[in-house]
C-alpha cells in the first residue's frame, strides 16, 4: 500500500481511539465536570473554526473556483460556509431547548437535560458534517 494511504488510515485509527477513550471516560466519570466540559467544548470550537476557515473554506474556494471561475468560486464557497451556519442556527432554534442554556444551570435536572440537547446537537452536527464526505467518497 502507498504510505500515503497508510497515514491516512493511522490518523483516522488514532481520531476513532480517541472518540472511544473519550466516551469511555465519560461513562464511568460519577459527576459532570462542567468546567471542564466547557473548556473542553471552547477549544474543539476554536480548532473547528480554524480547520473550517483555514484549511477547509480554502480547499472549497479553490476546487469551486476551477470548476465556476475565480469570481463566482468565490461566491459560491462563502454561501456555502454561511449557509451552513444558518442551518444548523435553524436547527438549533426548532430543537426544543431545556430550562436555561449550559452555561447557566443551577439544578440537577436542568443540567441533564441541557447536556443530553448538546449531545444530540452536537451528534447530529458531526453527522451533517460527515455527510458531504460520505457522498464525494460514493462518487
Amino acid at each position: 500500500m502507498n504510505s500515503n494511504v497508510m497515514f491516512a488510515l493511522s490518523l483516522t485509527i488514532m481520531a476513532g481511539l480517541a472518540t472511544g477513550v473519550g466516551s469511555i471516560i465519560a461513562v464511568f466519570a460519577k459527576t459532570t465536570n462542567t468546567k471542564f466540559l466547557a473548556g473542553s467544548l471552547g477549544f474543539s470550537a476554536g480548532v473547528m473554526l480554524y480547520v473550517s476557515m483555514i484549511e477547509i473554506f480554502q480547499k472549497s474556494r479553490t476546487y469551486l473556483s476551477a470548476a465556476m471561475g475565480d469570481k463566482m468560486g468565490y461566491y459560491i464557497a462563502v454561501a456555502a460556509f454561511f449557509g451552513g451556519i444558518i442551518f444548523i442556527g435553524l436547527i438549533d432554534y426548532f430543537v426544543p431547548s431545556a430550562e436555561g442554556d449550559i452555561g447557566n444551570l443551577n439544578e440537577k435536572d436542568n443540567r441533564s437535560v441541557a447536556l443530553k440537547r448538546m449531545g444530540f446537537m452536537t451528534a447530529l452536527a458531526i453527522g451533517i458534517h460527515n455527510f458531504p464526505d460520505e457522498f464525494v467518497a460514493m462518487v
